[in-house]
């Protein structure tokens, strides 16, 4: 019950902080013997165990007596679809190719994420932390990717028929090249390609950087492709400057699917541009970004813009069934 209020939180957008409160809070229960739980519910000090306060030490009162947590009544209450819009798109997706977790800069395990992606209907979803240049995100060495491998090789027996994909997000570098070793790229089930550093370089630099990514054949999907933020905690940032056409045609020509990013503070790329990959017959992924389990639901503000950008569905490469998405991956 602590882990679904902080699913309804993250999913509405919530503060980081009052979040992570719930799942503390969650990680703390959890941590607890039998016979521990049943002390601290007989005398009701829940307070007492660190990293519980008061409006979670009420939630976990109410839950141990066998109700429904008032909090958790209130969020189920006020839930209400997202982007109803998409919803005819989004029942036609199977997984989604972009997604973080607490290996890199996501808040939440492995497991976690997964487990919440089959609650949501997924068939599959790609792991894709960061890569090593983005320090400030804890991306993964090669040697830290190699054990998550294993880490998802064994998960996947677990939560088998549903399937972890293996993948990153790869960083772009100054000439083009990727983040990563091409040996360990061409494991991976799912690359993502994207440019987190020297947004601003201009529009030739830019457009080169992005076409030798998108043509080195371990790249599956071309990532945020603008790099703008409209909204949110981190303020405004401004389009990178590109030559759309010939980075969309380099997509077209090698096969690299242009992602629509999902979360409500990149919109990205533009409804414009958008357009632009549709008439330039792109293929898409529409794909959440998702750093916690809440997130993974923000498929929907994807869609209705897909949709409101006239992309048709079979051209959206996680609709497609596993088999089809992995040749069409390897090729």
């Amino acid at each position: 019950m602590l882990r679904e209020i902080a699913f309804w939180m993250e999913r509405s957008r919530s503060e980081t902080h009052r979040v992570r409160a719930y799942r503390r809070a969650a990680d703390a229960v959890a941590a607890l013997s039998e016979a521990e739980f049943d002390r601290y519910r007989e005398d009701g000090s829940w307070r007492d165990i660190s990293g519980i306060g008061p409006k979670t030490a009420a939630a976990i009162a109410q839950a141990a007596a066998g109700a429904v947590p008032d909090r958790l009544n209130e969020l189920r209450m006020a839930a209400r679809s997202l982007a109803p819009e998409g919803a005819q798109l989004r029942t036609l997706l199977r997984g989604d190719l972009h997604t973080h977790s607490d290996w890199s800069d996501g808040g939440s395990p492995i497991e976690e994420m997964m487990r919440t992606a089959i609650a949501l209907g997924h068939e599959y979803c790609a792991l894709t932390d960061h890569s090593p240049r983005l320090t400030i995100a804890n991306g993964l060495s090669a040697a830290r990717l190699r054990r998550q491998l294993d880490v998802v090789a064994q998960l996947n027996e677990e939560l088998a028929p549903f399937r972890i994909l293996t993948g990153i997000e790869v960083d772009i570098l100054d000439d083009g090249s990727l983040d990563q070793d091409a040996e360990l790229l061409e494991r991976l089930d799912i690359v993502v390609a994207s440019v987190h550093s020297h947004l601003r370089d201009d529009s030739e630099t830019m457009t080169k950087r992005m076409v030798y990514a998108v043509a080195n054949p371990n790249v599956d999907v071309l990532g945020h492709c603008t790099g703008r933020l409209v909204t949110g905690d981190r303020g405004t940032r401004p389009e990178s400057e590109f030559d759309a056409e010939v980075v969309f045609e380099a997509c077209r020509r090698y096969g690299t699917a242009v992602e629509i990013n999902s979360r409500p503070e990149r919109r990205d790329p533009p409804s414009r541009l958008i357009r632009l990959a549709v008439e330039m017959d792109c293929y898409f992924s529409i794909d959440t970004d998702a750093h916690a389990p809440g997130q993974l639901d923000w498929q929907g503000y994807g869609c209705e813009r897909a949709l409101a950008n006239g992309v048709a569905a079979e051209r959206v490469v996680n609709t497609w069934p596993l088999e089809q998405l992995l040749a069409f991956a390897a090729a």
